[in-house]
């Protein structure tokens, strides 16, 4: 499926409607360039999920851990693995715990440096193209 979004509050939105079909138990790997959108996007998925805290990114956390009390999910993680230069780096802050636990749902912007750590795991792709300064291109 591919969408385009042509605001922040576009791409925020799309999030939001995401978030009542996943189930528990998902990994959304999101990749595209700086600024296409996809932390917009997970901040959408959160308040979906019914999470009140603000979802910041975790540019420099690495990984943030967001507890849902109104839901079968209960846990949801947002990883970005921008900064990240070697995969035992995630195996070390724990990640590998939370991968595929049918009460979370994890999603990991820049996932490539870590594709080795996900080959036996089951994983939805979100792509992010920007095709101008308003518009971008969610493909699923």
């Amino acid at each position: 499926m591919i969408c385009k979004t042509h605001s922040i509050a576009e791409t925020k939105q799309l999030g939001i409607k995401l978030a009542p079909t996943l189930k528990g138990g998902e990994i959304l790997l999101l990749s595209g360039n700086l600024g296409t959108g996809k932390t917009v996007f997970i901040k959408g998925l959160g308040l979906g999920l019914g999470i009140k805290k603000i979802i910041r990114s975790p540019s420099f956390t690495i990984l943030n851990h967001y507890k849902i009390k109104k839901n079968k999910i209960k846990n949801f993680i947002h990883l970005d693995c921008y900064r990240i230069n070697d995969p035992q780096e995630i195996i070390d802050i724990g990640l590998i715990d939370h991968l595929g636990k049918p009460d979370t749902v994890v999603a990991i912007e820049w996932p490539k440096i870590i594709s080795s750590l996900l080959k036996k795991y089951k994983t939805k792709k979100i792509s992010f193209t920007q095709i101008n300064e308003k518009t971008r291109k969610i493909s699923f």
